[in-house]
């Protein structure tokens, strides 16, 4: 198969870029982020290669859980804009090259949405059965939220039973079961590709899909299928990016049956990025490699997106107790920063104490990994955390603009913030876009640059992936092979430079190992043998580059 055949699939090399409206760009000068403001700042999205923005939930909210306890999921937090803001936003993110998805957050309510008041007045209420009931509480596995939930069952008193909240209780969980809550579910997608949307991440999938305790619905993924052939039938270019924190056998049946991606479109891969922390802390690139190496095949039309940092807790559930106490030890020592008892609420370039050499080998890998690159918003300047904040807040701070007041932010009293920026050195002062815009040598110029380079090499979201024997344990080399060409990447995770022994098996006499990032070009013997020069935390890209290959490197 060509890739100029499925060029139609943008996913497959996209670069996601995700963001809260709320602390990206004030305009009104009212202490809080809003879409007007957003639109001032696509210039910046655009020259950093974002070719795919993912807003945080931006409709109305009690906003107990940042966002994602919804009241309309029609409407728009007037804090933030109106729907003919979202409409002109995403007509001026398409001129600027960028595709915009959004979050669906389906899987449960607000508390206060009308759905659930008029569900909890009475047994009778029209939309009782759009929620799930129970005369007494089933055992159940722990509240997803230790510490903070104790159950995942909440009684109440007016109608004398209890409701199902998978996460918080003021987030009841929706009865996908009843087809008029599927209906609406349906309606709803349908309503924003209408406003120009080109996608949606879907939170936490495995919870919106699985039946209630008692409720037999049939197959729960048929639900995935039939959104999946909604999206479609509306929009041919249509995404579905799901939150699937699970092992990767069982993420496959996310993807859909073998031979036919007809569920989730994109998936995160959890399991790489815990790995990679196991890999950071222990200074050895084992883990990650396993873990890559375990990967199973997906369909071409499939994709995984790659992540180092994400909106939520840095979570480590899929690692064992030991490894996830190397990983807690090394980059979370303090109690503050650490959640739930699996989770670090931190940033990476505080967790690698600034280190710019491991901060660059880590989004190096990031860009270079098969898959698609998702960034957090303030990862390509390098912000911190504010630990001042509680919990998964600490890394949800304003973007850091400017190195003035409230860090170009906002104009409003430093007390009227939505929420406050770290002061320690990660501050604006410190850290910020405006400094580091016209320094190529910065760390957004980096990004940057590694933007250019993904986006120069479609094999790295379309081609085969293997990992390369390097003898040494703290080296991780990986090739991708599409019928475009091959790459070949090599990351140091150790504090020392070292020289790797590559064979990349038979080439064609006069093929060169091509630098993607210098003028470099090393031949390599018949047999594709070449030693490969690292620094400490060093990186290299390369492409295979045969006498009769056009391709400008």
């Amino acid at each position: 198969m060509k890739i100029t055949d499925r060029s139609d699939l943008w996913w497959k090399t996209a670069i996601v870029y995700c963001l809260d409206v709320e602390t990206y760009m004030d305009w009104n000068d009212d202490g809080c982020g809003d879409l007007e403001g957003l639109a001032h700042r696509l210039d910046h999205l655009a020259a950093l290669g974002v070719t795919c923005i993912w807003l945080m939930p931006f409709q109305p909210t009690p906003d107990r859980d940042d966002g994602y306890d919804i009241t309309d999921f029609f409407g728009v937090d007037p804090r933030l804009g109106s729907l003919g803001d979202v409409a002109e936003f995403t007509r001026t993110a398409r001129d600027r090259g960028m595709r915009v998805i959004i979050d669906f957050v389906m899987n449960h309510t607000s508390a206060r949405h009308p759905w659930f008041k008029s569900a909890r007045r009475s047994r009778n209420s029209p939309y009782r059965d759009w929620y799930v009931w129970r005369d007494e509480p089933p055992k159940t596995p722990n509240a997803v939220f230790p510490g903070e939930e104790d159950s995942i069952w909440e009684y109440d008193e007016g109608t004398d039973q209890y409701y199902l909240h998978s996460f918080y209780r003021h987030q009841p969980d929706l009865n996908i079961a009843n087809p008029a809550v599927r209906d609406e579910i349906a309606k709803t997608l349908g309503f924003w590709l209408q406003l120009g949307i080109s996608g949606f991440r879907v939170d936490a999938v495995p919870f919106l899909i699985e039946p209630p305790e008692g409720v037999d619905i049939g197959d729960p993924h048929e639900f995935l299928r039939d959104l999946r052939r909604f999206l479609q039938r509306r929009s041919s270019e249509a995404v579905l990016l799901g939150e699937v924190n699970l092992p990767y056998d069982q993420q496959l049946e996310y993807f859909g049956k073998a031979g036919d991606a007809s569920e989730l479109t994109m998936q995160f891969d959890f399991l790489g990025m815990q790995a990679l922390y196991l890999s950071l802390a222990r200074q050895d690139a084992r883990p990650l490699a396993a873990s890559l190496a375990s990967r199973p095949p997906i369909e071409p039309e499939a994709q995984w997106a790659n992540f180092v940092r994400n909106h939520d807790e840095l979570t480590l559930d899929k690692l064992s107790d030991p490894e996830r106490a190397e990983v807690f030890e090394a980059f979370a020592p303090e109690e503050w920063m650490r959640v739930y008892d699996r989770g670090i609420v931190r940033r990476l370039p505080p967790m690698l104490d600034g280190d710019p050499r491991r901060i660059r080998m880590v989004y190096s890998l990031l860009f270079s990994l098969p898959g698609t690159p998702v960034l957090f918003y303030g990862e390509e300047i390098g912000m911190g955390e504010n630990g001042a904040q509680a919990g998964r807040q600490a890394v949800r701070t304003p973007m850091q603009w400017t190195g003035g007041r409230n860090g170009g932010f906002s104009r409003a009293a430093p007390g009227r913030l939505v929420a406050s920026p770290p002061s320690d050195g990660y501050a604006p002062e410190h850290v910020n876009v405006e400094a580091q815009m016209h320094d190529p040598e910065s760390l957004l110029g980096f990004i940057r640059e590694l933007a250019v380079r993904y986006r120069s090499s479609p094999e790295i979201g379309w081609g085969a992936f293997d990992v390369l024997p390097t003898g040494q344990d703290t080296v991780l080399a990986h090739r991708i092979t599409a019928d475009v060409g091959r790459f070949v990447a090599l990351h140091n995770f150790a504090a020392v430079p070292t020289v790797v022994p590559l064979e990349l098996g038979e080439v064609a006499e006069g093929t060169v190992l091509s630098d993607l990032f210098t003028v470099e070009e090393d031949p390599m013997d018949e047999r594709g043998r070449i030693d490969v020069h690292l620094d400490a935390y060093g990186y290299r890209w390369f492409r295979i580059v045969e006498p009769d290959d056009r391709r400008i490197t």
